[in-house]
């Protein structure tokens, strides 16, 4: 039978995939942004300012930010080499859609891609509302597969035979087959990050899994990810294929504001198997940017049991208000 051989989460964030003293020109976001905090608030820049007097000024500096950049391409390298040595037949990959696939027209709880090869979309600087685009904005998107209309094998088979299994499990799961129009939908950051930076140019094949974080009103709630976490796991193992299964949870973890307290217990609770920590976390400190949390607690469900490796977390300030992102990242086998 199927047997899941590797798992792994990873933050995404643009942060990753271009150097370090480029952060500060990224930050200026930051600026215009409403600022999601984990009691469910949305504030400005200059709310957040009045609320924290700056006092993350002292981190939010471009020497932090080259010695944070160190650690994290050392944990990301390493994620690449555990993969590496023992490589799955099939990684499927968890993450959230940002009306990259789907649009708003029409966006599911839960989907499984299951067509003949991925196709990633193409991303342009109008869609992020400027005209020329940032210095970083070239490497970010070929760091994303969103360069251009990149191809990458899947296993449609498999996917689909998921899909049938998660159905009879009472997990009402979207089937998306067919990309009509690749100027406008396409595999998206989540995708491309994990395939670019740690499968090292070999042609593993993918299953993405799109779970919806961002957009209300039907994001589902923590007990529901995880459930379908364990209903997918079950799905794989209850394969007779002969397949050694990765899973990655793709995204996360806090932001547009960094909250340590959370994200260390996200963490905690992933390497220990609290379950309980896991599907209670607070809807309300899951909006905007930290609702990809939501993907690391479904990939719970499916690595329950498995051993963590090694886990790494830092907190990456980029501004004195202390709006960034807590980036993660471990491996379990």
């Amino acid at each position: 039978m199927a047997k899941i051989t590797v798992g792994v989460a990873s933050s995404h964030t643009p942060l990753l995939t271009f150097e370090a003293t480029q952060w500060e020109r990224y930050s200026q976001g930051d600026l215009k942004r409403r600022l999601n905090l984990s009691d469910g608030r949305y504030l400005t820049y200059d709310e957040l300012l009045a609320e924290t007097g700056g006092k993350y000024a002292h981190v939010a500096t471009v020497d932090q930010f080259l010695a944070k950049e160190a650690t994290i391409k050392r944990a990301m390298d390493r994620i690449a080499a555990d993969i590496a040595a023992d490589p799955p037949d099939v990684m499927i990959i968890l993450t959230d859609d940002e009306s990259e696939l789907f649009s708003r027209a029409n966006t599911p709880a839960f989907s499984i891609y299951y067509a003949d090869q991925v196709i990633t979309r193409t991303f342009g600087p109008e869609r992020i509302g400027q005209k020329e685009p940032p210095p970083f904005f070239p490497t970010m998107l070929k760091n994303y597969a969103m360069d251009q209309n990149r191809l990458f094998p899947a296993m449609p088979d498999f996917a689909r035979e998921l899909i049938e299994r998660l159905i009879d499990k009472h997990i009402d799961v979207g089937a998306a087959h067919t990309i009509e129009d690749v100027t406008k939908s396409g595999l998206g950051h989540g995708v491309g990050f994990i395939i670019q930076r740690y499968f090292g140019g070999k042609p593993v094949p993918i299953i993405p899994v799109l779970l919806n974080t961002y957009y209300p009103p039907n994001a589902p709630k923590p007990a529901r990810c995880y459930d379908i976490g364990r209903a997918l796991r079950e799905a794989i193992e209850e394969s007779p294929r002969d397949l050694k299964v990765g899973i990655a949870a793709s995204g996360g973890l806090s932001h547009f504001v960094v909250d340590e307290t959370l994200d260390r217990a996200v963490l905690a609770a992933m390497v220990n198997g609290d379950a309980d920590y896991l599907r209670n976390i607070p809807v309300a400190s899951l909006n905007s940017g930290s609702s990809e949390i939501r993907c690391w607690i479904a990939v719970a469900g499916v690595i329950a049991g498995l051993k963590n490796q090694w886990s790494e977390y830092q907190p990456l300030y980029r501004t004195p208000v202390g709006s960034g992102i807590g980036v993660g990242f471990g491996v379990w086998k």
